[in-house]
């Protein structure tokens, strides 16, 4: 009873805390009820700003946002764009699909076995801190500038990505679900099958997300510094000829068709594979 008035005259009473009221409840109401809103609102503000200083303007080789949507209309509607982008898909395809197949299957046999994590994870770890654009003349030496430059510079950089978060999703794996397998006479394989990869499935297709945006942006490296061919092509080609507008069109188109391509695999995942989560 002492040491609690003692508490109470040092701390000082207890304030009690009330929820957000006015403006601030409104702005939590609307942030939780209609993201969509709110997401359009920031795109606007960001869209109205780009506009502000393309006018200014902060530099003669920052067109408008709408130059740039112009622009980009008129290379969707001509078909440059998308010819590009069927030059820069082959490689992506190739190098991603590779990529999450052999990144998947080393990430888990890395996070089950200690030996295999002693010897290979050293080299992903080196080659997701290496300089991406100081190993491409490399590749060139040794492969030339066609389809195989491309794809192993899409793999170099999207693999790493991919083996290391395949690891440590299985290393992490709860613990307590394995004992629970273990408790119940469940062999090492059932282990694996029915626990272990359930579990750190999540991990793993963030891996597989990060592996596909820096897939791009391998390819789009390769594009610009290996050969001059497909969406890099286009910018290369239109930066030389200062046809600003079009070249911030097709930067914008990369990251709009990245963005659309992650959520795609956002959504598989969700509605796919983990349907409680969709649920919740």
């Amino acid at each position: 009873m002492a040491s609690s008035q003692v508490n109470s005259q040092v701390n000082g009473p207890a304030r009690a805390v009330h929820p957000p009221t006015g403006w601030g409840l409104s702005l939590s109401r609307l942030f939780t009820s209609h993201p969509i809103a709110v997401r359009a609102v920031s795109l606007g503000l960001f869209f109205l700003i780009w506009e502000i200083a393309g006018r200014v303007p902060i530099s003669y080789a920052f067109p408008t946002f709408l130059e740039t949507l112009y622009a980009f209309a008129s290379m969707l509607l001509d078909g440059s764009l998308l010819v590009a982008y069927g030059s820069t898909v082959q490689p992506l395809i190739i190098g991603i699909a590779i990529s999450a197949v052999v990144g998947v299957g080393l990430g888990i046999v890395m996070g089950l076995s200690r030996k295999a994590e002693w010897l290979v994870a050293p080299l992903f770890i080196v080659l997701q801190s290496a300089p991406m654009a100081a190993l491409i003349p490399l590749i060139t030496f040794v492969y030339g500038i066609g389809l195989m430059a491309k794809t192993l510079a899409v793999i170099m950089l999207a693999l790493p990505v991919i083996v290391l978060n395949g690891y440590k999703a299985v290393r992490n794996a709860n613990p307590s679900l394995v004992a629970m397998c273990r408790s119940f006479q469940g062999t090492r394989f059932q282990q694996i099958t029915k626990i272990i990869i359930p579990d750190a499935s999540p991990v793993i297709f963030a891996g597989l997300r990060l592996g596909l945006a820096a897939g791009f942006i391998g390819v789009i490296l390769a594009e610009l510094l290996i050969t001059p061919t497909g969406i890099g092509d286009l910018i290369t080609y239109h930066r030389s000829v200062a046809n600003y507008a079009e070249m911030y069109a097709a930067v914008v188109s990369i990251i709009l068709v990245s963005t659309l391509t992650l959520a795609a695999l956002e959504a598989f995942e969700v509605r796919v594979l983990r349907p409680e989560k969709k649920r919740g």
